[in-house]
């Protein structure tokens, strides 16, 4: 990633392996997880991706046997097998999990605050 894109960049990525599924209507496909941050997540291209671009999934990432993260997502980009998608809606329980995963990871709680912040601001 460039310089620039990098400065413009707000909101940390995480590289996490989780169980990972999106669901689209009735629809719902398995996916890798390749990263996420408190603003979206990305995917490997499920093999049998059929899905209509245009309209809202739900995100659903297992952290753990209690921990699930459930947002609602639009997908913004596809590139090279990656499907890029940004959160527009979490609920608390999901962002609560969801804070504690990038506070681990940052290891610098000035730099969740930042992107916390970030959260409320316009692109």
């Amino acid at each position: 990633m460039s310089d620039t894109a990098n400065e413009r960049r707000r909101f940390q990525r995480i590289a996490f392996d989780a169980p990972t599924v999106l669901v689209q209507g009735e629809r719902r496909w398995s996916a890798v997880l390749h990263d996420l941050s408190l603003k979206g997540l990305m995917v490997e291209t499920p093999a049998n991706w059929n899905a209509d671009p245009d309209q809202p999934f739900e995100a659903q990432i297992q952290l753990g046997d209690e921990a699930r993260v459930k947002m609602e997502v639009l997908l913004t980009r596809t590139q090279a097998g990656y499907l890029g998608f940004v959160c527009r809606h979490i609920d608390l329980d999901s962002i609560s999990h969801l804070r504690r995963l990038v506070e681990l990871n940052l290891g610098d709680e000035s730099l969740l605050e930042r992107e916390l912040a970030a959260l409320g601001d316009k692109p």
